[in-house]
């Protein structure tokens, strides 16, 4: 019962996260693209914009304003030249009022990276969906034997549902940030979304470095067991068995779970936490350019993991029986291990189990 709640309730949580994010890529896709704002200005600048031909005769502005009544032009122009102004604000990047380059990451950030990221977000879940709607969940073919092995310790499910936790905190903090004001906005007002917006702000900023820490603990603690093994490529020639009758053997981890690891807890994490340093931390005196090429980086990165950890949720939830449980309580059936792990369950029968170490195997009966 508790499975079938989790996984109604895996699958209701997706399916909204799904169409919210189709909401905001055709928001996006369809919004004009936006006037100069404060947000790439330094709102705390004092500037003189340089003189132009057009502006520095007091009769041309007049006769300017009169044939063509707020035609501010020359000034933006004088302001976009990057030209340095006057300012009494010490420091980087003080002299300058207006960043065009600000313009194109505004571009980016809501129409490139939000719709098509949006839009590999559905795209990946429709396809997850369907997967399940076919195959269902993939269960044993033999009964379980009622003998179970230890798969993960203590330590290890304390690492890896710290990450987990910071991860889906991370997330949906984000997708609001990014995709809040297209979805949110219209179905909750201004302040409430106001409300939301700053707690998932504040809440992203002080997850992210903890995230970070997680992140690199989990690798120390399970590189030993993530190296290319000889197996590893009948694993991904068959596909991990999902389209087949029998999952290839492999190791206490097989070559999907070993892709997940480098590609995305090593890559996608150490991206991500690396720009998301950048961007949390702007008392470095990074320049405002630096801090949009950080954000474009972490957007597409932190899209990608998202992209990976769907995969992982579900492989781990409603993909395959018994895989949840390895990680909540530590233990697994033996024929799930045999079936799953066939190379790991050898060593663990030979006594050379890996969670362990070498020496004697005794393993516990199940309740009955």
């Amino acid at each position: 019962m508790v499975e079938s709640s989790l996984a109604r309730l895996a699958v209701a949580l997706l399916a909204a996260l799904s169409f919210s994010l189709l909401g905001a890529s055709f928001s996006y896709a369809q919004a004009p693209t936006p006037a100069p704002s404060s947000e790439s200005s330094s709102s705390t600048q004092i500037p003189t914009p340089p003189s132009t031909p057009e502006n520095s005769s007091p009769a041309a502005e007049a006769q300017r304003q009169a044939v063509q009544p707020l035609n501010n032009a020359p000034v933006w122009r004088g302001v976009r030249s990057n030209a340095p102004a006057t300012t009494t604000v010490v420091g980087r990047e003080t002299n300058v009022l207006m960043q065009p380059q600000g313009q194109t990451w505004r571009t980016l950030r809501n129409s490139d990276i939000s719709v098509f990221g949006g839009w590999a977000l559905v795209l990946l879940f429709l396809v997850i969906a369907t997967f399940y709607w076919v195959k269902g969940t993939l269960a044993l073919h033999a009964p379980p034997t009622g003998r179970v092995l230890l798969r993960f310790t203590l330590l290890d499910r304390v690492i890896h549902w710290s990450t987990a936790i910071t991860f889906c905190i991370l997330a949906i903090s984000g997708l609001i940030m990014l995709f809040g004001k297209a979805v949110l906005l219209p179905l909750i007002g201004y302040t409430l979304f106001s409300w939301l917006a700053i707690l998932g702000k504040n809440l992203h900023n002080f997850a992210g470095p903890l995230f970070s820490v997680c992140v690199l603990i989990l690798l120390f603690n399970f590189v030993r067991d993530n190296f290319p093994e000889p197996g590893d490529w009948q694993w991904i020639r068959h596909f991990g068995g999902l389209l087949s009758k029998h999952e290839p053997p492999s190791g206490r981890f097989n070559a999907g779970e070993k892709v997940w690891f480098w590609g995305g807890a090593c890559v996608l994490g150490i991206i991500v936490s690396a720009s998301g340093f950048v961007l949390d931390f702007p008392n470095f005196d990074q320049t405002r350019q630096t801090m949009q090429i950080a954000h474009v980086i972490h957007s597409i990165g932190a899209i990608l993991f998202m992209l990976g950890a769907m995969g992982h949720i579900y492989m781990g939830t409603l993909g395959m029986a018994g895989a949840y449980d390895a990680m909540r309580t530590g233990y697994v059936d033996e024929e799930w291990a045999r079936e799953h792990h066939a190379y790991w369950y050898n060593e663990v029968k030979a006594g050379r189990d890996p969670v362990v170490g070498a020496g004697p195997r005794v393993v516990r009966h199940t309740p009955a």
